[in-house]
């Protein structure tokens, strides 16, 4: 399978000279969303599953449901980059409307845009059903994310998300050169495909305050990260009762005490 990326000339250079060659670079591209006629954002992103991606983007908008079904999505490039057409029920326009009037986007970050930090505060719902993990299921799915990640495999330029099982089978993953876009792209792909059961997000990334967010309002079980968390993650995961666990690589995994916070 072909992984959407292309090579690049370099000279590599060393201490006593210089060679050249040929790299694969992943592909980053800007792809403008529009919302049932509303140009909504361009977001830079890997060019790949750009409907996983839009119906995802929705759900970390609050303009769709999860589980509510998928809308049609077209897709086409242009010269300048990517046009992709969501089509939502009409109800969402006006949700879509007052979006536009608030939002400023650079990257699928779940902050940009926000209009105050009232609207910061506000919390999504908290997961119907959290995940509350063993060692092994961590381990077992982030054990086999690397097998999946083809074009971080490539070009050592990109994030993947997954979303596996209460068993820690991992059921999709998504890449992207932003680990905002590829957990969109993980649970845009799992609306889309109709996966009912519960699942939780596993990411190559920070626990990341958007990560958290994105998890949440996907109605994901849990978040597992193979970097660090951040203050704000912890904090928020805390605050919308997501299980959260950090580092997890190898032989050891951090979970998240809620109860134990500081100030």
């Amino acid at each position: 399978m072909s992984v959407p990326a292309r090579d690049v000339g370099f000279s590599r250079l060393y201490r006593g000279g210089a060679s050249r060659e040929a790299r694969a670079v992943a592909i980053e591209a800007p792809i403008a969303l529009e919302f049932n006629g509303f140009a909504l954002a361009v977001m830079l992103a890997t060019p790949d599953r750009i409907e996983d991606f839009c119906v995802g983007f929705a759900i970390a908008e609050g303009l769709l449901t999860p589980g509510a079904g998928a809308p049609s999505v077209a897709v086409s490039q242009t010269p300048l980059g990517y046009v992709a057409r969501v089509q939502l029920p009409t109800a969402s326009d006006a949700l879509i409307a007052r979006r536009i009037r608030t939002r400023v986007s650079e990257g699928s970050c779940g902050l940009c845009g926000i209009e105050s930090l009232e609207t910061l505060a506000a919390l999504p719902p908290t997961p119907t059903a959290p995940l509350h993990l063993s060692f092994d299921t961590i381990l077992r799915a982030a054990n086999a994310l690397s097998a999946h990640q083809a074009l971080g495999q490539a070009t050592g330029a990109t994030h993947a998300a997954a979303l596996a099982n209460p068993a820690g089978t991992i059921a999709l993953v998504a890449e992207d050169v932003g680990r905002h876009n590829a957990l969109d792209k993980a649970i845009g792909a799992r609306q889309r495909l109709g996966l009912e059961g519960d699942y939780f997000a596993l990411s190559t990334a920070r626990a990341s305050f958007e990560l958290v967010e994105k998890a949440a309002r996907a109605n994901l079980g849990a978040l597992v990260t193979l970097s660090a968390p951040t203050t704000f993650a912890v904090d928020r995961a805390a605050a919308v009762g997501l299980p959260l666990y950090s580092l997890a690589r190898g032989d050891s995994v951090l979970r998240l005490d809620s109860e134990a916070l500081g100030p």
